[in-house]
């Protein structure tokens, strides 16, 4: 029998507004590892409610990440595309990690801090458990490999620490099965490009977000050619013109942020980039990313409008992907029902 190609696994919240960070740090490289790989994508919607989110707008914005893969090249009929609320084994071995992790491990993951902020009492617990949901995730399918932005790097090493306490407190019993030294294998990270972690276009020190009260902040995969162009002719720099080497970005992060979005969308290093434009001021940098971003964009853009018209289709990507999802992750969540000793 031949063996598998690695599998890939990774997810996007359905909160709305998809912008360039999602599709720089993320879709994007779904796209890219589709030859290689077997990927496995997934909409994580039970991860979007652990924040308060209208159920209309919710079900809408699991379509439009859905369409979103789609129009960036992510082909549904080669791989799974799936909404994670529609596998039951996400929740099930959720709760199993819930009873592996230590609440140390919980106490360290930064994103938490960062979330919860000064309402850390008034935070949900699905808030403060949802890297062990993800682990879950990641682990219900057996994946090889998780694209993630730096953001989420914490959370990948959480996921390898519950899957090594696991394969450690159940391995004698793994081995009675017959099921291999260690049942979970230890996932590795994916994070690879020169914009992997997207910030707001009015803050270099803040990451782009769809939280952000300015629609300025992103761009956002909806955004027709003219928002674009406006977007990036507001963003924020400095009086300075771009320097001919990288070192010459350190303490200014703006002009940073859009060499890297550049660099990024035209495949290139940001070094390249400054070899085209070093000594060259916004005025003419700014234009050119536009440019090139419009480009860009503009395809997915006309591509989710049209999937989006037709919900049927939508919704049956979805249904088929979770079918072949929970083919996948059913018999992996019997052996662990086995292992743990639930009959």
């Amino acid at each position: 029998m031949s063996e598998r190609k690695p599998r890939v696994f990774s997810g996007v919240q359905p909160t709305g507004n998809l912008h360039l960070g999602n599709y720089l740090g993320a879709i994007r490289r779904f796209v890219d590892l589709q030859d290689d790989h077997e990927c496995i994508y997934c909409v994580v919607d039970m991860h979007a409610i652990t924040v308060w989110q209208e159920p209309g707008e919710l079900r809408n914005s699991i379509r439009e990440v859905t369409a979103a893969f789609i129009a960036a090249g992510i082909d549904p009929e080669r791989h799974i595309i799936f909404n994670q609320s529609r596998v039951s084994g996400h929740a099930e071995l959720a709760w199993v990690f819930n009873c592996v992790a230590r609440i140390g491990w919980l106490n360290r993951m930064t994103q938490f801090k960062e979330k919860a902020g000064k309402n850390r009492e008034k935070a949900s617990v699905g808030l403060y458990a949802y890297p062990v949901l993800m682990a879950a995730d990641i682990l219900l399918y057996h994946a090889d490999k998780v694209p993630v932005g730096e953001d989420q790097k914490q959370h990948l090493e959480l996921t390898r620490d519950i899957a090594q306490k696991f394969n450690n407190d159940y391995g004698p019993r793994i081995r009675e099965l017959g099921l291999g030294d260690e049942f979970f294998p230890l996932p590795e990270p994916v994070i690879s490009g020169p914009a992997t972690r997207v910030m707001s276009l009015k803050d270099g020190g803040k990451k782009m977000s769809k939280s952000d009260p300015s629609d300025l902040s992103r761009i956002n995969l909806s955004d027709d050619a003219e928002a674009i162009a406006r977007k990036i002719r507001k963003a924020r720099t400095d009086p300075d013109a771009l320097p001919s080497e990288t070192k010459g970005l350190e303490g200014r992060p703006e002009a940073a942020n859009l060499v890297g979005i550049y660099a990024a969308l035209a495949g290139m290093t940001p070094q390249q980039v400054l070899d085209e434009f070093g000594g060259k001021g916004f005025g003419v940098f700014k234009p050119a990313l536009a440019e090139l971003t419009v480009e860009k964009l503009a395809p997915i853009n006309d591509e989710m409008k049209r999937l989006l018209a037709d919900r049927g289709h939508i919704d049956k990507v979805l249904a088929d992907g979770a079918e072949r999802a929970r083919a996948i992750a059913g018999p992996i969540y019997d052996d662990v029902r086995r292992i743990v000793g639930f009959l």
